[in-house]
């Protein structure tokens, strides 16, 4: 292992032992984040730990918009491991054994089916239907404390009267900002928006961010008091399925040879996510090296004229038989395949926050390459874990695929991946992100007594 990454590691380590357990619902505290925690102490007051309200006591409500699965079954599991009691409220596709067979959460099935080919009627009447149903579980919930993972579809709802009725309901509420304003990401920001989520932010007991760069934002844009946010890592994928598929046979199942250098882009393709750089750059690099392949796997989101865009760009150059383009949703069952078939993943957003692509790929031990925006290089090492390029240039962009195919990191890439893999699962535990929710459940639960 290299002394550089080798030296994270143990610094990872360091935190997770290092802690003095704050509250006896926390197992485990991590030095970078008891400055968090004090704060929220003093936010609610002096309280001796006996006064503290232990885990089994503790019952919380996960709201989860019916979506992102990874996220959804890792805090669950996360929660349920330190004795929390958790109403799930999910959805058909997140009806899985884990969560089922789990004797400390309740699987409410709220949202039922949301298969993308029901017609718009049928969608329609479906939401209507789960807003019903949860307006109608809140007033009779047990918990008195709402997480909310993620909105529901009607983001306008959800940000005002939704919430107005959950505090009339004298429910703390927390929530999860995985993105601060989305709306400002997508360019389609406005007034109402920011209207909005200044509401929400506001009546929210507590929010929870995945950067200091979104807690920055989070109190500076939107006035919210910095004693209300924390920041906890963006907990790692440890859902999606890793069989024992090698990347040789991974390649072999794509039509990939095993001489090619095989790119990834993978998720959401829309706007922010930067990929008019990547295809510039691929085809700068195939002017000189034929060998080049790029995995394109991802489903359009937001206008379709981005896309069209792309596409068009990649047949007027003449790089489309050296592309691999999956334009759709792809079920975990299906996503190891791409990140054992590629050697790297690229990052090429043009605006963003944190990246839960990234924290996908460094648990399949791949290595990335990504634009210098926002916190991304503090999640990367270079030369160990990957490497950074200039914002929007798709020249730097070139030249650092270059220099990594170069590197020794990619030489020893298989060795190196259980490395990476190893690293992330101690940077981005899910012990330090239940460290500091747990504490923040305690003494919202404490002060509302």
């Amino acid at each position: 292992m290299t002394p550089h990454l080798s030296e994270q590691r143990s610094d990872v380590r360091d935190q997770r032992t290092a802690s003095a357990s704050v509250e006896p619902a926390v197992r485990r505290e991590v030095r970078g984040q008891r400055s968090e925690v004090r704060g929220q102490q003093s936010a609610f007051g002096n309280q001796t730990p006996s006064s503290v309200l232990r885990p089994p006591s503790i019952r919380v409500a996960l709201l989860t918009g019916g979506g992102d699965k990874p996220y959804a079954l890792g805090m669950a599991a996360a929660l349920t491991s330190v004795g929390i009691h958790v109403d799930f409220v999910g959805s058909d596709d997140l009806s899985v054994p884990e969560l089922l067979a789990n004797p400390r959460l309740n699987f409410l099935n709220l949202r039922g089916d949301q298969r993308e080919d029901a017609s718009t009627k049928a969608k329609v009447l479906r939401v209507l239907k789960y807003y019903a149903r949860l307006i109608g579980y809140a007033a009779k919930a047990k918990p008195k404390l709402f997480h909310i993972l993620w909105n529901n579809k009607f983001q306008l709802f959800d940000c005002t009267l939704l919430m107005l009725y959950y505090k009339l309901l004298s429910k703390r509420v927390v929530f999860t900002a995985h993105n601060v304003n989305a709306g400002k990401r997508d360019q389609n920001d406005s007034w109402l928006n920011r209207i909005s989520l200044k509401l929400q932010y506001s009546l929210c007991d507590h929010v929870f961010v995945h950067t200091h760069g979104m807690k920055s934002e989070m109190t500076s844009e939107f006035r919210i008091p910095e004693t209300k946010v924390s920041v906890i890592p963006f907990g790692i994928n440890n859902t999606v399925p890793n069989t024992s598929l090698s990347s040789a046979e991974a390649k072999r199942q794509l039509g990939i040879g095993n001489n090619d250098k095989v790119l990834l882009f993978f998720g959401n393709i829309a706007a922010y996510k930067g990929l008019e750089y990547l295809i510039a750059a691929f085809s700068e690099l195939l002017t000189k090296n034929r060998n080049y392949r790029l995995l394109v796997v991802g489903k359009p989101k937001g206008p379709e004229s981005y896309w069209n865009q792309i596409r068009r760009a990649t047949e007027s150059s003449g790089i489309g038989d050296r592309i691999i383009a999956k334009i759709e949703y792809v079920p975990d069952q299906e996503t190891e395949l791409y990140f054992k078939a590629a050697d790297v993943l690229i990052l090429p957003y043009a605006h963003v926050f944190q990246s839960g692509v990234l924290f996908l790929g460094y648990s399949f031990g791949l290595p990335a390459i990504a634009a210098d925006v926002a916190s991304l290089r503090q999640e990367i090492i270079e030369g160990e874990t990957g490497f950074v390029f200039k914002p929007r240039d798709s020249s730097d962009l070139a030249r650092k695929i270059h220099s990594y195919f170069n590197s020794e990191l990619f030489r020893n890439l298989e060795s190196r991946r259980a490395e990476i893999k190893a690293y992330a699962n101690e940077r981005y535990s899910w012990d330090k992100v239940v460290a500091v929710t747990t504490s923040v459940y305690s003494r919202l639960l404490n002060s509302s007594i």
